[in-house]
């Protein structure tokens, strides 16, 4: 049987009242759910004092072979995580449900935006046993090579009386 290299998911976002006279909420992703839930997107899933949980929605985490080394290594950490991407909107609510991945890289590249609200959510075991069958039936171990860097030129770089080289010789 063959490793998925995509998974269907669900994430859940918390809102807490915000101690700030500039914004009324904080958003945060909390969670990520195996599988496809069968709630609207935005579902309010409970309430309390100044705390309310979504589900924000469901995208796909797509695994690639070439990038086996990261998902390892995140495997390998002492908290396995996801990180979770939502892209601001005009609208409510107020952000939408960008991305989810394994890859420790991509999820640093999300923050390049710089706008999106990027967070690293622990990997629940069902998605971790995927994960890592994944890793195990297409990783293949590198070697790395150094580059050596190319000698300079010394000649090149000198200095020369201002003329034609022809009439230097």
């Amino acid at each position: 049987m063959s490793a998925p290299n995509r998974m269907a998911v669900g994430v859940v976002v918390e809102r807490r009242k915000a101690a700030s006279q500039w914004i009324d909420y904080v958003w945060q992703p909390v969670s990520v759910l195996p599988g496809r839930p069968e709630a609207e997107p935005w579902t309010v899933l409970s309430q309390e004092a100044g705390r309310t949980i979504f589900y924000a929605g469901t995208t796909t985490i797509e695994l690639y072979p070439t990038e086996t080394t990261n998902y390892r290594d995140n495997l390998a950490s002492r908290a396995p995580s996801l990180w979770v991407a939502l892209r601001p909107t005009e609208t409510d609510p107020p952000y939408t449900l960008f991305a989810v991945t394994a890859d420790p890289a991509e999820g640093e590249a999300f923050t390049e935006a710089g706008t999106d609200l990027i967070e690293m959510v622990p990997m629940p075991e069902l998605i971790r046993e995927a994960v890592t069958a994944f890793v195990a039936e297409h990783h293949v171990e590198r070697q790395f090579f150094k580059r050596k860097r190319d000698r300079a030129n010394t000649e090149a770089m000198a200095r020369r009386a201002p003329g034609r080289e022809e009439d230097r010789k």
